[in-house]
């Protein structure tokens, strides 16, 4: 009889500001149009198109410096979001009590290649191949909540090469950070390990080889990627 060995490949994890220990990865849930000046630039009436979530796999968090210009694209965008880690989890969570699942927050990047989006959105087809591949979720140390609270407002800024794209608040969010952990438990059963990607101000735009992205989000150290 011919056996067989399986490389199970080892669960996803992300470093913890100031510890040893990893935070291992469940799911990445990633929420869009949750800025309404990002919703208007890409085409969309906030107003009337409430937020939605789309999935990346969690391999595709990625801690380290480095971002890898993907194939099969010519037109890859930067997007700085607020992530959420989770340490526990449920269904139907009242808004309420949703914080008290927060483990804590990270500085996040949505990478995307909005070429393949943009033809996907005109085939009426899932996003995957723009939102979902390798490398395509930098993100920085996740900064327990038991340190920083849970942030609601403060500054959010993406600079290219020193030159700012992207500039908002958190406190523009449409939806806040317990109405999304609200919502998604209506729809799935959240767990700890899971972590929430919470949207993106205005001014997304493309990058190169070559290019450095500093991301900031107020009171986290920058997240600084280098595109190769």
């Amino acid at each position: 009889m011919t056996s067989f060995v399986i490389d199970i490949p080892k669960v996803p994890a992300l470093p913890v500001d100031g510890e040893a220990g990893l935070f291992p990865v469940r799911r990445v849930y990633c929420i869009g149009r949750n800025y309404a000046a990002h919703a208007v630039e890409m085409g969309h009436d906030p107003s009337k198109e409430p937020p939605f979530f789309f999935q990346k796999n969690p391999d595709n968090l990625n801690p380290s410096s480095s971002f890898p210009y993907p194939g099969k694209t010519a037109d890859v965008h930067h997007e700085v979001e607020l992530a959420v880690a989770l340490k526990s989890g449920g269904s139907n969570i009242a808004v309420a009590d949703a914080l008290s699942h927060v483990y804590g927050y990270a500085v996040a990047l949505d990478m995307t290649r909005r070429d393949l989006q943009a033809e996907a959105k005109d085939l009426g087809r899932p996003w995957d191949t723009a939102k979902a591949f390798e490398h395509s979720a930098p993100i920085g140390p996740i900064v327990p909540a038991s340190r920083i609270g849970h942030p609601s407002a403060g500054d959010v800024k993406l600079s290219v090469n020193g030159t700012t794209r992207q500039s908002g608040d958190l406190n523009q969010m449409i939806w806040k950070v317990p109405e999304m952990i609200a919502y998604l438990s209506e729809y799935f059963t959240l767990a700890a390990g899971d972590v929430i990607l919470t949207g993106t101000p205005a001014g997304v735009g493309p990058v190169a080889r070559g290019d450095r992205i500093e991301a900031r989000i107020e009171g986290f150290a920058p997240l600084v990627v280098e595109v190769v």
